[in-house]
């Protein structure tokens, strides 16, 4: 990646507070350009109010907005045609079909006729919907509304494209291709900026990561350091056939060097930042009649850092994930 010498965008100490209460509280961060960004969070951390607040769509409380290093934070909509905008539901119009809001949004952006209309096919084709360029926009399905909206955001060919939750409640293959085709435009030059509450969505295309919680930012870094940092720690995983109460708490009095704690209903995780020797712990289960199936070394990922970080347990934002697959 070259290095510049302004970042694409640079927030500093931006707030928003709606009745008093902060939505973003003082988050300052910068998005080089070139790379794909990730903010990271579960729903209600303060995203979309972020993404909000940097596309000109929220004003901010305070804070600063900079955009390839030009202060836009009192007009930020003076830097919207830098910018490519997907938000977490679409904004096209139902009643048009997918060629006709293509032109529409080309035209908003200054277009010319002749180019909007070959940019228009061009990105039908790219994203596998030229045999419905002529079918209305309401009769679409969800992962085809969501591919028509990234074409319309992108449309322009900006400078900065900023996505919101881009592949919620898709079926895996809409998912997939929409990853694919985010890593071809960040290829091509353009700057991504994308929320997410999907941890692996992250950890597949993103440069780095901030990790936002109830407005705060709580750690920013590269994938690879940000994982590198929890590569000292070692993690065993048990997989066994049943467990008996409080069997977690015996663990950790047992061993209390090391970090016991319950994966799943029948998964058992073992941390230690020395070398984990097995037969001690083979030996407790078998003294407590559980049959161990599999023991495994763990590599660290970044749901494991997410978790470290936030102290939000994954669970929830695995009940986030169900909760935007139904609304297809």
């Amino acid at each position: 990646m070259n290095k510049y010498l302004a970042p694409a965008i640079e927030a500093v100490e931006l707030t928003k507070c709606y009745e008093n209460l902060p939505a973003v509280n003082q988050a300052s961060f910068e998005v080089k350009e070139g790379e794909i960004f990730g903010f990271l969070g579960p729903n209600g951390a303060g995203k979309t109010t972020t993404i909000n607040m940097l596309t000109g769509l929220a004003r901010p409380t305070s804070g600063s907005i900079f955009i390839f290093g030009r202060d836009y934070t009192r007009d930020i909509k003076k830097a919207q045609r830098l910018m490519g905008i997907v938000p977490d539901e679409s904004n096209l119009y139902p009643e048009l079909d997918g060629l006709a809001n293509l032109h529409f949004c080309a035209a908003l952006y200054g277009m010319e006729k002749s180019k909007r209309e070959k940019k228009a096919k061009e990105l039908l084709e790219l994203f596998g919907l030229s045999n419905t360029g002529k079918k209305k926009f309401a009769q679409y399905s969800r992962g085809m509304k969501r591919k028509l909206t990234i074409a319309a955001g992108i449309i322009h060919m900006p400078r900065i494209l900023f996505l919101d939750e881009p592949t919620t409640g898709l079926d895996v293959a809409s998912a997939r291709q929409i990853r694919r085709l985010l890593l071809q435009l960040n290829k091509e030059g353009c700057t991504i900026f994308l929320t997410t509450h999907y941890i692996e969505e992250a950890e597949r295309l993103c440069d780095r990561i901030a990790f936002i919680v109830e407005g705060k930012i709580v750690k920013v870094g590269k994938v690879t350091n940000l994982m590198r940092d929890f590569q000292e720690k070692k993690t065993i995983q048990f997989s066994v056939a049943g467990t008996v109460p409080g069997l977690i708490k015996e663990l950790r009095n047992t061993f209390p060097a090391v970090e016991c704690k319950q994966a799943t209903g029948d998964t058992i995780r073992v941390h230690s930042l020395e070398r984990i020797n097995l037969a001690p712990f083979i030996r407790f289960f078998e003294d407590h009649g559980i049959e161990v199936t599999e023991a495994r070394k763990i590599r660290p990922t970044l749901e494991d850092v997410f978790v470290r970080v936030t102290g939000i347990e994954v669970d929830t934002l695995h009940m986030e994930k169900e909760k935007g697959a139904q609304k297809t």
